[in-house]
C-alpha cells in the first residue's frame, strides 16, 4: 500500500472500523476525548455560577452588563479559536491539535484565577474559549471517525450531553468554594477557576493512548501509518475476546493528498453541499442562542428576580445539569434507530414551545423559584438533545477532508451569531429588572428553535447507521 503523495490507494478501513464491536478500545476514545465537554460544562458553570462573586469581589467589582460581556469574550474565543484551530487540524492531523487545544486550554483558565481587573478577566476568558473552542473540532472529528456507524449518534449526543457532567461539577464546587463560611469571597472564586487547569493536567495523559484517525493517514499519504494503527486495533479487540465477520468488505479508492485548499473547502460548503451548509446553521445558531442567553445568565435570574444567595446558585443549577445530562443518555438511542430527521424535529419543536410556555408564567410571576427549576429541567432535557444532535449534524455530514474546518465554521457562525449576542442581550434585559422585557428575549429563542425544526424536518439527512463515506463522498475519493 503506496503512501506516496498524489498516489491513488485503495482500502477497506473505513468499513472495518465501521464492523468493529464495541470494545475497551472506544470506550478510552470516550473517556479521553469526550471529557472534553466536561470541562466546558464546568467552566460555563462556573462562570455563571460565580457571578454574583464577581460582583461582590473587591478587587473586579462585576456589574451584570459585564459579566454578560465576559460570557460574550469566553464566546468570541471559541469562535475564532475553532476556526483557527479547525483548519490546522485538517492540515496537521487530529491527535497533535487535541493536545495543542487542551495546552491553551489549561493554562488560560489558570490565569483566570489570577485576574486583577475587568479587562484582564475577560482576556483571560476569551483564550480559555480559544482552547475550548478548538477542542471541539479537534475532538468532534477524531470520534466521528472512530466510532462504529451503528452508534454513532447515540454516542456523539452521550458525549456532547457530558457537558452537564461538568456542569454537576461546577456548580457543587461553586457551593463549597464560595461558602463565605469556608473561603474569602475574593479567594473562593479564583479557586473554582483552577479546577479546570487540575482536571486537563489528567486528560493530558489520558489522551496519549489514543491513536490518530486512520482515516485521516489514508487521505495524507500516510497509509502505512493508518494500515499499522487499524491492525492494532483489531489486535487489541481479538485479545479481549471479541470475534466479528471475516467477510471481504466494500473499497474506497482515495488519491493522497497534503490538505484541502480553501476554495475548494468554500466550493464544498456554498456550492456542492450548500443545502447541508443552510440546514447546519440554522441547527446550530438557533441552539447556541437558546442555550448561551439563558445558561449564562441563569445566576444572574435566580439573585436578581428571587433574591436567591451567590452561594445557594449552584443547588439550582444541579437539577438544571441533571435534566440537561438525561436527554441526549436516554433520547440519543432514538436518533440511530428512529432516524435523524424525525428526533431533531421533535426535540427543536419542544423545546421552543416549552420555553414560550414557561417565559410566560415567568412574566406573569406564576412560578415560585423552585417551580421554574423543574420548567428548566423539562425543557432542556429536549433542548440538550437537541443541541447534541446539531453538532452531530454538521460534524457528520461533509467529507472527511473538511470535517473539523466544517465543524469549525458551524460552530463559529453558530456561536458567532446565537451565542455571543445571547449573553449580552439577555445580561442587558435582566439589568432592566422587567420580566416582560425578559420575556421578549424567551420569546424570540423559541421562535428561532421552532424555525429551525421546520428546517429540520424538511431538509435535514438521514445518516443514521450509514458509514461516514457513504453519507458524503471523500473529496479525494477516485472512481
Amino acid at each position: 500500500m503506496s503512501g506516496i503523495l498524489g498516489a491513488v490507494v485503495e482500502t477497506d478501513i473505513p468499513a472495518r472500523l465501521d464492523r468493529l464491536p464495541w470494545g475497551r478500545f472506544h470506550t478510552l476514545v470516550v473517556v479521553a476525548l469526550g471529557i472534553t465537554w466536561i470541562l466546558d460544562g464546568l467552566e460555563v458553570t462556573l462562570a455563571g455560577s460565580v457571578a454574583g462573586a464577581l460582583k461582590q469581589s473587591p478587587v473586579l467589582q462585576l456589574t451584570n452588563t459585564q459579566i454578560g460581556l465576559a460570557g460574550s469574550a469566553y464566546l468570541a474565543g471559541a469562535v475564532l479559536g475553532a476556526i483557527f484551530f479547525g483548519w490546522l487540524t485538517d492540515r496537521l492531523g487530529r491527535k497533535k491539535m487535541f493536545f495543542i487545544t487542551l495546552t491553551v486550554y489549561m493554562i488560560a483558565t489558570a490565569a483566570t484565577a489570577f485576574a486583577w481587573n475587568f479587562w484582564s478577566f475577560i482576556f483571560f476568558r476569551f483564550l480559555t474559549g480559544a482552547g475550548i473552542g478548538g477542542e471541539y473540532t479537534a475532538i468532534n472529528s477524531t470520534i466521528q471517525e472512530l466510532i462504529p456507524a451503528r452508534v454513532r449518534g447515540w454516542t456523539d449526543l452521550a458525549i456532547n450531553g457530558s457537558f452537564w457532567v461538568g456542569a454537576a461539577l461546577g456548580a457543587a464546587g461553586s457551593i463549597v468554594l464560595l461558602n463565605p463560611a469556608l473561603f474569602d469571597p475574593d479567594i473562593g472564586w479564583r479557586l473554582a477557576f483552577l479546577i479546570g487547569a487540575v482536571l486537563s493536567v489528567i486528560i493530558f495523559f489520558l489522551r496519549m493512548w489514543i491513536p490518530e484517525s486512520p482515516r485521516w493517514l489514508m487521505t495524507h499519504g500516510r497509509a502505512d501509518e493508518a494500515v499499522a494503527i487499524m491492525a492494532g486495533i483489531e489486535a487489541r479487540l481479538l485479545a479481549q475476546g471479541h470475534r466479528w465477520d471475516d467477510a471481504p468488505l466494500p473499497k474506497t479508492r482515495l488519491r493522497a493528498r497534503t490538505h484541502t485548499s480553501l476554495s475548494e473547502v468554500v466550493s464544498t460548503l456554498f456550492r456542492t453541499q450548500r443545502q447541508r451548509t443552510y440546514v447546519g446553521l440554522v441547527l446550530m445558531a438557533s441552539q447556541a442562542f437558546f442555550y448561551n442567553a439563558i445558561f449564562f445568565t441563569y445566576a444572574l435570574m435566580l439573585t436578581d428576580f428571587y433574591g436567591v444567595p451567590a452561594d445557594h446558585v449552584g443547588w439550582y443549577i444541579l437539577p438544571f445539569a441533571a435534566g440537561n445530562f438525561l436527554g441526549p443518555l436516554l433520547l440519543g438511542r432514538f436518533f440511530d434507530t428512529w432516524g435523524r430527521r424525525p428526533m431533531l424535529t421533535i426535540t427543536y419543536a419542544l423545546s421552543g414551545v416549552l420555553l414560550a410556555a414557561t417565559g410566560y408564567l415567568f412574566a406573569q410571576d406564576l412560578v415560585s423559584v423552585r417551580l421554574l427549576t423543574v420548567c428548566w429541567m423539562v425543557i432542556f432535557f429536549f433542548a440538550s438533545a437537541a443541541a447534541s444532535a446539531a453538532y452531530l449534524t454538521v460534524s457528520e455530514t461533509f467529507p472527511l477532508e473538511i470535517r473539523a474546518l466544517a465543524i469549525a465554521f458551524f460552530y463559529a457562525i453558530g456561536t458567532g451569531v446565537g451565542g455571543v449576542l445571547g449573553p449580552w442581550l439577555f445580561g442587558a434585559l435582566i439589568e432592566t429588572g422587567s420580566r416582560m422585557s425578559v420575556f421578549g428575549g424567551y420569546l424570540g429563542g423559541a421562535v428561532l428553535m421552532l424555525i429551525a425544526a421546520g428546517v429540520a424536518a424538511r431538509w435535514a439527512v438521514a445518516a443514521e447507521r450509514k458509514s461516514l463515506e457513504s453519507i458524503s463522498r471523500p473529496l479525494a475519493a477516485v472512481d
